[in-house]
């Protein structure tokens, strides 16, 4: 087979480096095209491995229990708008509850590979995540999967029920299936055409409408921060690619469908406030005005799911653990248990 395509691609994003490295000097904060530059709180590891013909490395952080250890290990699985970074209250919370803590960046995300050329999909990702729990001995988790991680997490524990002990989602993305109820499909070129154009304002404002209902908080611009670094910085267009082959795989790939077939306990934490649903910013009114109410989507989607509790944070947005990190984490370990 021809690798042609390949290194015309390649050759393409070398030459635009530069000019987007000049760009975002004078935009602000720029991060490498593995976010080097910006600071995790606990040391990166990196799995390597390969995928689809290429060597690629999953960035990871391992974190070992700070109390008594409880012999329970718990897996986080990142949003799309978010890093294993992200998850930094949470880790803390459960390794002073007494668990090893596994927090990865996937495949195209963060501190992770970003191909030039990969066919995304759930299944892909959660088939790398478990050959990355093999790596580092652990046969059994909970999974705590946010946002697109929720769908992650869904799929994962549906290919492997036996390496789940219980899965937590938190404001999963994917709790409808978008397309099936009318929201238009963007092409992967107009995802790349809309991801370049992202800047710190944009994100900002879409994060303080949809995922903190307004609110803002000074300790909420380090994240912001990190994914307009990482998309401002000199692998601009290909973080970009990667983000919108990603974009479509999240919405052509729903797992809606399979919650009854879950077979491991779930919980489901809410925060009702949240609006999160894709594409509805080009969808027709109607459609609009009937998707990302997640008020009643937990609700809904508790009675799906066999073995399933629901965790509601009334008033909050799409991301609790950060929001509330105190309440959202004693919440969270009272659903894991003892």
């Amino acid at each position: 087979m021809s690798r042609l395509p390949t290194l015309i691609f390649a050759v393409t994003l070398a030459t635009a480096t530069l000019a987007a490295a000049t760009a975002a000097q004078a935009a602000g904060a720029a991060y490498g095209p593995e976010l080097q530059g910006f600071r995790y709180p606990y040391p990166l590891q990196h799995f390597r491995f390969n995928s689809q013909g290429q060597t690629m490395q999953m960035a990871y952080m391992d974190v070992a229990p700070v109390a008594k250890p409880n012999g329970r290990t718990a897996v986080l699985m990142h949003g799309k708008n978010f890093c294993g970074a992200t998850w930094e209250t949470t880790i803390t919370a459960l390794a002073r509850a007494g668990y090893r803590v596994i927090a990865p960046d996937q495949v195209g995300f963060c501190a992770s590979t970003k191909p030039p050329q990969y066919q995304y999909s759930f299944h892909q990702l959660a088939a790398n995540t478990m050959e990355l729990l093999k790596k580092v001995g652990v046969g059994k988790a909970v999974l705590v999967g946010h946002s697109t991680g929720g769908m992650l997490a869904t799929r994962f524990a549906l290919m492997y029920p036996q390496a789940v002990t219980h899965l937590v989602m938190v404001n999963p993305i994917g709790l409808e299936d978008w397309k099936q109820l009318g929201v238009p499909y963007r092409t992967v070129d107009q995802w790349f055409e809309r991801e370049l154009k992202l800047t710190a304002d944009s994100v900002r404002s879409y994060e303080k409408s949809t995922y903190y209902m307004g609110r803002w908080k000074p300790e909420y611009d380090k994240w912001v921060d990190m994914l307009a670094g990482l998309n401002a910085g000199p692998g601009q267009r290909l973080v970009a690619w990667n983000s919108a082959l990603i974009y479509d795989m999240i919405f052509t790939q729903p797992v809606v469908h399979e919650f009854p077939q879950l077979k491991v306990p779930v919980t489901l934490m809410i925060g009702d406030g949240d609006t999160t649903a894709l594409g509805a910013d080009i969808a027709p009114p109607d459609v609009k005005a009937k998707v990302g109410n997640y008020k009643v989507l937990g609700k809904d989607t508790v009675k799906r799911i066999p073995q399933a509790k629901l965790v509601e944070f009334p008033g909050m947005g799409h991301a609790p653990q950060i929001e509330d990190p105190v309440g959202f984490h004693k919440a969270l370990l009272e659903a894991l248990g003892p």
